[in-house]
């Protein structure tokens, strides 16, 4: 049986942006998500990945630029890592709230 990370990821940028959202910044709630929730090595990645500049995909993300065709997959991809992060982020936070309320109880 073959492997699951054989298939590669499929991000399809024209689903998630409109012809609208090119051409300006992004909105403050994705920047806002986007902030909270990815590193800077997960931009670096995605530079590498999305073969954008670095520094284009910070100013994308703290809206000091604006997003283009060229700069929305990497973006897209961006997505992806944040949505895996905040997934990570809040089974950690569970079991950290387990862990704390055991210690925690009379």
């Amino acid at each position: 049986m073959g492997s699951i990370k054989d298939l590669g990821l499929i991000i399809k940028w024209e689903a998630i942006f409109s012809e609208e959202d090119f051409g300006r910044p992004i909105s403050e709630r994705l920047s806002e998500v986007l902030r909270r929730n990815v590193s800077k090595n997960d931009m670096a990645n995605v530079a590498i990945q999305g073969n954008v500049s670095f520094s284009t995909i910070r100013d994308v993300v703290y809206r000091s630029n604006s997003l283009t065709k060229i700069n929305a997959f990497a973006i897209a991809l961006l997505l992806h890592a944040a949505f895996e992060n905040s997934i990570a982020y809040k089974l950690r936070a569970e079991g950290d709230i387990m862990f704390l309320s055991k210690l925690l109880e009379v």
